[in-house]
């Protein structure tokens, strides 16, 4: 008898725990979530072809129109209604993510130098602020001295000799 609860034991823990160790089941969905339909397989091979292009778009290192068409569609839109002159020259240099993204790609000799730009530009935006922060203090503090000062002149009774 013993014999037979022990296979009986061995054959449960290999078909549930055993499966359940080597194949987890994921969580229930919370109650709020809302299930999404099953693509077609239209719709499926259009979603990987979409993300197989966007990956190999990733590569290059210039993130250009392949990667962010959206972006680029929207530039050009907006340098069709503003000067030319002026949206050219801040649309030509990247942004600090952009700047950031590709130096990444160039590995670590090409992100120290970047980051150290980003740190740098931040240090200086903090310095200013903090720069223009003590002027504008500064000022408040001779404008309340003033105002203290013309009190006190016209509190006091001139003498007249």
């Amino acid at each position: 008898m013993k014999l037979k609860q022990v296979s009986r034991k061995v054959c449960d823990y290999i078909r549930y725990d055993l499966k359940e160790i080597a194949f987890p089941s994921s969580l229930p969905d919370p109650p709020h979530a809302k299930k999404r339909r099953k693509l077609s397989l239209k719709e499926w091979f259009y979603v990987l072809k979409e993300a197989s292009r966007l990956y190999a778009a990733s590569w290059v290192r210039d993130i250009g129109p392949d990667l962010r068409p959206n972006d680029y569609k929207k530039s050009e839109e907006s340098r069709e209604k503003s000067d030319g002159v002026e949206s050219a020259a801040k649309e030509k240099e990247p942004s600090t993510l952009e700047d950031l993204a590709v130096a990444a790609r160039g590995g670590m000799e090409t992100l120290r130098p970047a980051l150290q730009r980003v740190y740098m530009t931040r240090a200086s935006a903090y310095r200013d602020a903090l720069k223009s922060f003590i002027e504008g203090y500064q000022e408040g503090i001779q404008q309340v001295m003033e105002k203290k000062k013309d009190q006190q002149e016209s509190d006091t009774p001139h003498k007249s000799t």
